[in-house]
């Protein structure tokens, strides 16, 4: 029986520990779900990151994988001027001559992650959600990381309006936590001008926060303290802060989607030549 190419998981650098966590816990997900699949996770893009990608594949080729399937997890590219995915897979074959690599694409603004980041408003909104004229009250605010890449904000801008459409929400805006504007005030701003121009808008709007990123840490945190000064600032509108989208069951199908992808494509999995689909253009 032949093995089936590897899965390498692929997230893009954190020093937080809840999200080695997270992506720990998608892993073992993974290879429950899927045993006859060599599953492995790490981060690449950061020297000190708690789960290095190159350990990763080092349990992989520790395991006997000969191909490795590899899906980046994150929701837009990379961006410019830093590692790629690409070539840390590329560094990984010279380490690993007998290990084979393909890249798949970033899962970006998929359907079911877009069902994610509904269930994520809801939660936030409690009681709240459940009626046509709450949603209709409600602005969304999606907050990506920021780029100085504008190719990778308008990702962001994408999944804002395949979020807005068909939901009932009054808009979805976007803003960024660092690098790019508008920032998460500014966003917030620009969403209280819109509910209180909005037509027949009377008494107190809301906005949720939705944080565009799967793990909680430093980036999170940022996001919740520009939140909570913003509405201190504004006791007249109600603020609702959203958790990230997390690793659940939802995600790891998004995943194992991407894989399959990646190994039905007739790949040549070349030993240094990787496929460069993701984070790069």
């Amino acid at each position: 029986m032949t093995t089936p190419p590897a899965l390498l998981i692929a997230g893009h650098g954190t020093r937080d520990e809840d999200g080695a966590e997270a992506l720990s816990s998608l892993v073992r997900l993974l290879g429950a779900r899927h045993p006859d699949v060599p599953v492995a996770g790490g981060f690449f893009g950061l020297p000190d990151a708690p789960m290095p990608l190159d350990d990763a594949v080092d349990e992989l080729a520790g395991r006997g994988a000969t191909r490795v399937a590899a899906v980046p997890l994150l929701l837009t590219p990379a961006g410019p001027g830093g590692p790629t995915l690409p070539g840390a897979l590329e560094r990984a074959a010279a380490r690993h001559p007998g290990l084979g690599f393909a890249s798949s694409s970033e899962p970006g603004p998929h359907p079911r992650l877009l069902e994610v980041l509904e269930q994520r408003l809801d939660d936030a909104l409690g009681s709240g959600a459940r009626r046509p004229q709450d949603r209709a009250r409600t602005t969304v605010l999606l907050v990506g990381r920021g780029s100085s890449d504008p190719y990778v904000n308008a990702e962001v801008a994408r999944a804002a309006r395949l979020l807005w459409e068909g939901r009932g929400f009054a808009g979805v805006e976007t803003a960024f936590v660092t690098q790019a504007a508008p920032d998460v005030p500014a966003g917030l701003d620009r969403c209280r001008a819109l509910a209180a121009a909005a037509p027949g808008a009377d008494g107190a709007n809301r906005i949720v926060v939705l944080p565009y990123f799967f793990f909680s840490g430093g980036l999170f945190e940022r996001l919740c303290m520009q939140t909570e000064g913003w509405a201190a600032a504004y006791p007249d509108t109600e603020v609702y802060g959203a958790q990230p989208i997390g690793t659940g069951a939802e995600v790891a199908e998004v995943v194992m989607e991407r894989y399959r992808e990646t190994v039905a494509g007739g790949a040549a999995w070349p030993g240094a030549a990787v496929a460069a689909r993701a984070g790069d253009r």
